[in-house]
């Protein structure tokens, strides 16, 4: 999925992001002034003037280079720079906060700016304009087209997950199934523009008779605490899924030994590891399943993607070079002593645990059956890169199945040709065959003895 948060992640690296929302309350005029000219001084390139008056905890992370760095690829993405907006006062998530629309000549962005109780900037970010969901459509979270849907918190070490748990219309107990997010601070729709994998995904799912929960990700929740330097892949996305995984197993309507977890992206290069420390499950899904997740699978993928917008030779190398000076910093670094600092936004520790992790190695050992999907127009899992690797694995092992889809896109809806990021902002919907071939290989599986 797409790059929202300070992750740079096997999604589109798109985005500049400092942190989370801070709080609710209304930005006052100071905040509003010192929002303005931060923005005013970032679009000017003054990037010594843009963190003057950010949060202390902020800065330390955000440096004038790091800002240089984002407005490169920002422009690099979005086209050149054309005019800043007034800032408007914006409810998002839950939280007041301020936002300005940015013009550019490719693509629409917005800025989106918060602040702390001194008024010092908590929150500075840049997204597409596309991004930022309607009132209707957050409300629309706990609404269901073909199910019957309700709000289930999952605990997390920093207060509740808020999700929502689908039932289909009828009497249970139903194949249950967890939904598990790509890289970046999702929330629980993996909402890209105007699109949403994961609510495609329960619906369709329930129609066939299916439950799900899905759940928004402590990084979307919680990103300021849970980012801390010690922070691994484990506590981005195993261990709130083991824990929704058992909030799940406990719903009277869902069937203990029927119940499944489904990864997209990220959250499929980590399903083998939630299979191993859940034995319980009765199968695995993996949604472009990457075989790997490290600094060079970034480079490859911002290289290609800039290659499609058309940047230049120098606006391609200003995007990789933070990318190589992080992967050349970390290339001896030891796990068990990592080094301080962040790299790409992140402590040492959670590209270190990324790097210790071998998904296919791990997938031999699970002892679920497992569903492996593809959608062979994918520019950011490379099916030619991953997928084949799968492939070699498990092509002949009678408990996986794999299946590759012609024409479908990272987010398995259908792809321009050439397929572009932009096709992400197109208003589509999960083709309803891949949903489909997932219900049917969900009802196919024997219960978990």
């Amino acid at each position: 999925m797409v790059m929202k948060s300070r992750i740079h992640a096997a999604c589109m690296g798109l985005f500049f992001s400092a942190v989370s929302f801070a709080g609710n309350a209304e930005p006052t005029a100071a905040c509003r002034a010192n929002a303005q000219a931060a923005l005013m001084a970032f679009t000017h390139g003054e990037y010594d003037q843009t963190v003057k008056n950010f949060a202390p905890n902020i800065a330390a992370n955000v440096t004038p280079d790091k800002l240089k760095d984002g407005w490169i690829h920002i422009q690099g993405v979005a086209g050149d720079f054309r005019q800043l907006g007034a800032l408007q006062s914006r409810a998002l998530d839950g939280h007041s906060l301020l936002e300005a629309d940015m013009d550019f000549s490719r693509m629409p962005m917005a800025a989106l700016v918060d602040c702390d109780a001194q008024d010092r900037i908590t929150t500075f970010r840049i997204v597409p304009a596309s991004m930022l969901p309607s009132t209707s459509s957050q409300a629309a979270t706990l609404t269901s087209a073909t199910g019957i849907a309700s709000a289930l918190n999952v605990p997390s070490p920093y207060g509740p997950l808020p999700g929502t748990l689908v039932l289909p219309k009828g009497k249970g107990p139903f194949p249950a199934v967890l939904l598990v997010g790509g890289s970046g601070n999702h929330d629980r729709d993996e909402t890209l523009g105007p699109n949403k994998p994961f609510r495609d995904l329960a619906d369709g799912l329930a129609a066939a008779g299916i439950a799900s929960l899905r759940v928004e990700k402590r990084t979307h929740i919680y990103a300021p605490q849970a980012v801390v330097s010690n922070f691994t892949l484990d506590d981005e996305v195993t261990d709130d899924a083991l824990t929704a995984l058992k909030q799940l197993a406990a719903q009277p309507a869902a069937d203990p030994k029927r119940v499944f977890v489904l990864g997209h992206s990220l959250g499929a290069f980590m399903a083998p590891r939630i299979g191993q420390r859940d034995p319980q499950l009765a199968g695995v899904i993996m949604m472009a399943a990457p075989t790997r997740f490290d600094i060079d699978l970034l480079i490859r993928q911002t290289h290609r993607l800039a290659q499609m917008q058309g940047a230049s030779a120098d606006q391609v190398n200003a995007q990789l070079a933070p990318l190589i000076q992080a992967r050349d910093a970390l290339a001896h670094a030891d796990s068990a002593h990592p080094p301080a600092g962040n790299f790409l936004n992140v402590p040492a520790s959670y590209w270190l645990s990324a790097r210790d992790y071998d998904p296919v190695a791990t997938a031999k050992h699970v002892s679920e059956p497992m569903l492996i999907v593809q959608g062979a127009a994918d520019f950011q899992v490379f099916p030619q890169e991953e997928f084949t690797g799968w492939q070699a694995a498990f092509a002949h092992d009678p408990r996986v199945k794999l299946v590759e889809y012609p024409g479908l896109s990272h987010l398995f809806m259908p792809a321009g040709n050439p397929p572009l990021p932009k096709d992400y902002f197109q208003p589509a919907h999960m083709d309803p065959r891949v949903i489909q071939d997932i219900a049917d290989w969900i009802k196919a599986q024997p219960a978990h003895s």
